[in-house]
């Protein structure tokens, strides 16, 4: 089922459009949605270029996008929600906005809490200026919330597409496990068995996900200065919503974003073989993104992508799309076939 609207641009397995997203989502059918991954503007107090809403706003604004996301989403799937903290005005004194949304959510729209993420960016700088560098009365805000919600108890998930690389004293206890331990009832209650030593792979991650917000050398910074274009300036690393599309979806399932930016989640659904829909309010922004998908691509090729993209009504194709999720490795181009890419509901 094609939506209404036309897409800004699309590739072999996505589609991206400019609009309000609440005018958007209700061009989707109920049930159609396996994962919605995003990151809207946060409550921040200093008016930022990207929307941001006031804190004493946020959940009457942010509510009838969580009403529409709960309908579009199928019984299976999760709505994944990245949201930075904040302080209150004038005062060290943390909002409470993020676990308003929270509350508002669970007991408002009927989401369940699936589980609390929290995103640890220890490359993020101080902040608050004024709370941080200057008094020193508080320490610098590197933490951001990431509630997964879901529909239902029993949401899709597996932890083993996600598992954890085995610390080094693991690799040595499951070489020799007879060295670490005996099978036994711990003190603890916990009854370690002979199965401890098991290699299973990789280890459960945690709800704490290091990822370093580092893109200061990236193909999309680069090509936004030589073209003259603004770049999104709140973007999040794709290792973030790698991790839970891996998690929460299957090859072929489509994953949403309604505050796209960037697009960050549409190209790292494209690198992991996800169908893909974006909505962004921003053209520039929009517009910009589609540097993500032509990494490595001919030089005049994108010049004819960014003249395409300044048409009214541009419906620009992609025609190789270059997504990989490994820096160092060379990017992978998947071939695309000629008109209207349907995504199918």
């Amino acid at each position: 089922m094609l939506m209404k609207s036309k897409p800004f641009y699309r590739t072999r397995l996505g589609q991206a459009y400019i609009g309000n997203s609440l005018d958007l989502l209700a061009e989707l059918p109920n049930s159609c949605i396996d994962l919605v991954m995003t990151s809207p503007p946060f409550a921040l107090r200093r008016q930022k270029s990207y929307g941001n809403v006031e804190e004493t706003e946020y959940v009457n604004w942010i509510t009838p996008f969580g009403v529409e996301v709960f309908r579009v989403l199928k019984e299976t799937g999760s709505f994944v929600l990245d949201l930075g903290g904040a302080y209150r005005l004038g005062m060290p004194s943390r909002s409470l906005y993020n676990f308003r949304v929270l509350l508002a959510f669970c007991d408002k729209i009927g989401f369940h809490l699936a589980e609390d993420f929290y995103w640890y960016n220890p490359a993020k700088l101080p902040s608050p200026i004024e709370w941080v560098n200057k008094q020193k009365i508080r320490v610098k805000d590197s933490v951001n919330p990431v509630w997964w919600f879901s529909k239902t108890s029993f949401p899709k998930a597996d932890v083993r597409k996600v598992l954890a690389p085995y610390s080094d004293r693991m690799k040595k206890l499951i070489k020799d496990p007879g060295s670490f331990y005996k099978p036994m009832k711990r003190p603890s209650g916990h009854d370690v068995g002979t199965n401890f030593g098991k290699d299973n792979g990789g280890a459960i991650p945690s709800n704490m996900l290091s990822i370093s917000n580092t893109d200061s050398n990236s193909s999309y910074l680069r090509m936004c200065k030589e073209f003259g274009l603004e770049r999104h300036p709140a973007r999040f690393p794709s290792d973030l919503p790698a991790f839970f599309i891996k998690m929460l979806t299957d090859e072929g399932d489509v994953v949403l974003d309604i505050f796209a930016g960037s697009n960050t989640t549409g190209f790292t659904s494209e690198a992991t073989r996800r169908k893909w829909i974006a909505f962004e309010l921003n053209k520039e922004y929009l517009t910009t993104s589609v540097f993500r998908f032509m990494e490595g691509g001919n030089i005049e090729d994108t010049k004819k992508a960014i003249e395409q993209l300044k048409s009214q009504h541009s419906d620009y194709l992609i025609r190789g799309t270059r997504c990989s999720l490994e820096r160092n490795r060379p990017v992978a181009t998947n071939g695309v076939i000629d008109g209207q890419v349907e995504l199918k509901f």
